[in-house]
């Protein structure tokens, strides 16, 4: 099968497309032939520094979206030629950027009927940090007030769906050329970050995603109410951040996603009620992965980039 695999860390120009044996999936995984397979943000960081995976050589890639090649021993979830999206066990189950895939069958869900394999390829990493923050990390219910930072991003565009779904009150940070586009996703307000600081004009938010990290966390601390909840996906500098928290009342949570079958099947069923659709910003085929790196880390895109398999031989 072809894959994009790397031997050493670097700039996008170390990724190659190689042929690698095609895997065998062990009891209770399925073999997925992949037929889109989103990128996101962690993608080009392990590319170029590691991050949580250091070892050599990696395929990377987490978001699939494919069909059911084969089974293991002891899956009932899926058959055959049934199509399939979900992510790949994050971190070490690395691995989509290749013509097959193989994870376990509670990582994935039946793909909606309603979209391509291109938008479900965009969906599961993304969609699944969305859901486990907003949804099982901060519990926002109808009436609540979320500030979703880079709310034109991966993440933040998917956030702002589903938080709008909760019936919340929904408030986003994007720059002024994307504001158009963000109030597309349901947001109700948009805070220009280049020319604003949000604390000028955002108060009393029951929950803050804030994907950003650096000062935009510890500045987030002081929109939030009183017993309000603080979701980062990347850690904290601040060293006076718990205890400015405590004083408030202030639950802080650092997310990592994991895979999760019933996550999964959350995501599908608001994909089929018309809640949740990935934004593409661009679709490259396998062999150009190094250039949707290089688009991916001008972090000037919006929403998600993916990459697409031909059927494979």
């Amino acid at each position: 099968m072809r894959a994009i695999s790397q031997d050493t860390h670097g700039t996008p120009e170390v990724l190659k497309e190689v042929v690698l044996p095609r895997p065998v999936p062990g009891p209770g995984r399925i073999l997925v032939a992949v037929r889109a397979a989103g990128l996101n943000p962690t993608d080009w960081k392990h590319r170029a520094a590691g991050l949580f995976l250091d070892r050599m050589p990696l395929v990377l890639g987490w978001d699939v979206s494919g069909v059911v090649e084969a089974v293991g021993f002891g899956v009932t979830l899926f058959k055959p030629g049934d199509e399939v999206f979900g992510m790949l066990p994050y971190p070490n189950g690395v691995g989509s950027h290749a013509e097959y895939a193989t994870g376990p069958a509670r990582a994935f869900a039946h793909k909606p009927a309603g979209i391509d394999h291109v938008q479900a390829g965009a969906l599961p990493l993304a969609a699944l940090t969305a859901y486990q923050a907003v949804v099982e990390t901060a519990a926002v219910t109808a009436g609540q007030r979320v500030l979703v930072h880079a709310a034109a991003g991966g993440v933040g565009h998917l956030a702002v769906q589903i938080a709008k779904s909760r019936g919340a009150y929904v408030i986003g940070t994007a720059g002024s050329p994307k504001h158009d586009v963000v109030r597309s996703f349901g947001a109700d307000e948009v805070v220009d970050y280049r020319t604003t600081d949000f604390r000028d004009v955002v108060q009393d938010v029951d929950m803050v995603l804030d994907p950003v990290s650096g000062d935009t966390r510890a500045r987030s601390l002081d929109v939030l109410r009183p017993g309000g909840v603080l979701v980062s996906l990347l850690p904290g500098g601040d060293p006076n951040e718990a205890a400015k928290a405590a004083a408030r009342r202030i639950r802080v949570e650092t997310l990592l996603v994991e895979a999760d079958h019933a996550g999964m099947n959350a995501v599908a069923d608001l994909v089929a009620a018309g809640s949740l659709r990935a934004h593409i910003e661009a679709v490259f085929p396998l062999a150009d992965a190094a250039e949707a790196h290089a688009l991916g880390e001008t972090g000037r895109t919006t929403g998600k980039i993916v990459l697409t398999f031909p059927d494979p031989a």
